[in-house]
């Protein structure tokens, strides 16, 4: 079983950044797919941002120029840099990865975009 360890959430003024760190442990199959969705309130959980073990990213539209994945294979790590943030980006964001054993999710991180 992996185990997922996010960071870097919490409360930033509109335009401000934010970078969020998730840490997988606690297997040695290799991870493939990893990536980050958010859930706001009354909303279903939605993809933000995903990356391949070769570095190929993927970005919903909403956030396409304004966030960045990306990993560090050999730390198991996925980041997710947030520039220019707004009020709509607020939600919990959960980290994903993807091994060939199973899917598994972090505990989720809150960011808070308010002035």
């Amino acid at each position: 079983q992996v185990q997922l360890v996010e960071s870097g959430g919490g409360l930033v003024q509109p335009g401000g950044s934010l970078r969020l760190s998730c840490a997988a442990s606690g297997s040695d199959f290799v991870i493939y797919d990893m990536g980050w969705y958010r859930q706001a309130p009354g909303n279903q959980r939605e993809l933000v941002a995903s990356i391949t073990r070769g570095g190929t990213t993927n970005y919903s539209y909403s956030v396409k120029g304004r966030f960045t994945i990306s990993r560090d294979n050999a730390k198991n790590t996925v980041y997710l840099q947030m520039n220019s943030l707004q009020p709509e980006d607020t939600a919990v964001y959960y980290c994903n990865v993807r091994q060939v054993r199973g899917t598994y999710w972090g505990q989720g991180t809150q960011v808070t975009v308010s002035s």
